[in-house]
């Protein structure tokens, strides 16, 4: 059994990564437009998989729902110039999904984060961080211990989990870029 990730927050965080990573890591404001402005415009989101899957011990926690709950999973690629640069995972509970009138099957290629960003409905929680399990992780970008974030974007009853595990592609990114 894989262990899950153990979420921190801010305050946790001990030690604290480089200034660059909690700049990301942090960063409030939609990470969808932020990786569109890093790849000037050359951005896309391919989706991986998405079903109803039994959640994570840690993301049922996180919904207030029964270990073993079943959810939405959603893994997608935030990709820069066709390469990952992010895989992110969002799950929400079925209970609460259905009859809520939010239809995450119907997302595709679409940025789940730009939705919730334009959905003054939906109120996002505190920004946990991670080492995230490598065994998470899809075999083609696994890396050891890559930064992880999470937050709970809430509208009227239904939960909507957002992790997102900055990959070693964006960090070189970075670096060419600040050369």
């Amino acid at each position: 059994m894989t262990h899950p990730p153990r979420w921190l927050t801010s305050a946790q965080l001990l030690p604290s990564p480089s200034a660059q990573v909690r700049d990301w890591l942090f960063d409030e404001g939609s990470l969808t437009r932020r990786l569109t402005a890093l790849s000037d415009g050359a951005f896309a989101v391919q989706p991986l998989a998405e079903g109803w899957h039994r959640m994570r011990p840690d993301e049922c926690a996180a919904l207030g729902v029964a270990d073993g709950s079943l959810g939405w999973v959603r893994e997608v690629y935030l990709k820069g110039h066709g390469t990952p640069w992010v895989f992110a995972r969002s799950v929400a509970a079925r209970n609460a999904l259905e009859g809520s009138g939010f239809d995450l099957r119907l997302l595709g290629s679409r940025s789940l984060g730009e939705l919730l960003f334009s959905d003054r409905a939906f109120h996002r929680g505190p920004i946990e961080v991670c080492r995230y399990p490598a065994a998470c992780m899809p075999a083609e970008v696994r890396a050891e211990r890559p930064w992880g974030r999470r937050s709970l974007f809430s509208r009227d009853g239904l939960g909507v989990l957002v992790a997102e595990v900055f990959l070693p592609s964006l960090w070189h990114r970075l670096e060419e870029q600040s050369v």
